[in-house]
C-alpha cells in the first residue's frame, strides 16, 4: 500500500469522530485553522493542518526523555486518551487538578521539571500553561476554535470537546511517537484502537 493511499485511508478513518469539529465561536488566533462553518453554525478545522500538527508535534516530543514529558488535563473526557497515550509513549499523566506550584516552587512535595508540556485544552489547563511559560518550558496545546492560544508553542487545532476527538488526537499522537522513534511501522496496527482510548460514561459501564 502507498503511502499517500494510507494517509487518505487514515483521514477518512478520522473524519468520522468529529476531530475537526469545532464551537460556534471563533478566536483570532484559531482563524488560519478554520475552513468553514456547518449549517447548524460549528466552525469547521482544516484536517490535513490538524494531521499535519499531530505529526510536528510528535516530531518534537520524540526528541524528548518521554518521562519528562508531562501530559495533563483537567478534562474528565481526557482520562482515558492519555491514560492509554502515555502508556504507549512512557509519558508521565498529570489528570484532573493542576496543582498551583507544580512547575514553580521547589520547596513544594510535587514539584516538578519536565522538559515538555502536553495540555488539552487552553482554558481548563490555563494553570499548568501560566507556570511552564514561567518556568521555561515549551507547551504543546490541543485547541478547538474558542481557544485563545497564546503561550502554546505548538497548537493543534481540533475539537478537543468530545470523547472520540479527544481519544483520536491521542491515539494519533502516540502512533506517530511510535513511528518517530522506531517503534512502530507507518502501515502497523496499534497495540489499541481508537476506541480504546476513549473514556467511556458512567452509563455505558
Amino acid at each position: 500500500m502507498s503511502q499517500q493511499t494510507e494517509t487518505t485511508d487514515l483521514k477518512k478513518k478520522v473524519l468520522a469522530t468529529g476531530i475537526r469539529v469545532g464551537t460556534d465561536m471563533k478566536t483570532k488566533s484559531m482563524r488560519p485553522f478554520i475552513t468553514s462553518a456547518s449549517p447548524e453554525g460549528l466552525y469547521m478545522l482544516d484536517i490535513d493542518i490538524t494531521l499535519a500538527k499531530i505529526k510536528s508535534a510528535a516530531k518534537w516530543a520524540s526528541g524528548f526523555d518521554m518521562k519528562k514529558v508531562i501530559v495533563c488535563s483537567g478534562k474528565e473526557y481526557a482520562t482515558t486518551p492519555i491514560e492509554k497515550f502515555v502508556e504507549l509513549t512512557g509519558a508521565s499523566p498529570m489528570l484532573r487538578r493542576f496543582m498551583p506550584g507544580t512547575l514553580t516552587n521547589p520547596s513544594l512535595p510535587y514539584f516538578i521539571e519536565p522538559q515538555l508540556i502536553i495540555i488539552s485544552d487552553p482554558e481548563v489547563d490555563g494553570q499548568a500553561i501560566i507556570e511552564a511559560t514561567n518556568a521555561g518550558i515549551p507547551v504543546i496545546g490541543i485547541s478547538n476554535t474558542n481557544n485563545v492560544t497564546s503561550n502554546l508553542d505548538l497548537i493543534i487545532p481540533a475539537n478537543n470537546r468530545g470523547r472520540k476527538a479527544l481519544a483520536t488526537i491521542y491515539w494519533l499522537l502516540a502512533r506517530e511517537i511510535l513511528i518517530q522513534k522506531g517503534e512502530l511501522k507507518e502501515d502497523q496496527d496499534m497495540k489499541y484502537e481508537i476506541d480504546d482510548f476513549e473514556t467511556k460514561i458512567e452509563e455505558e459501564l
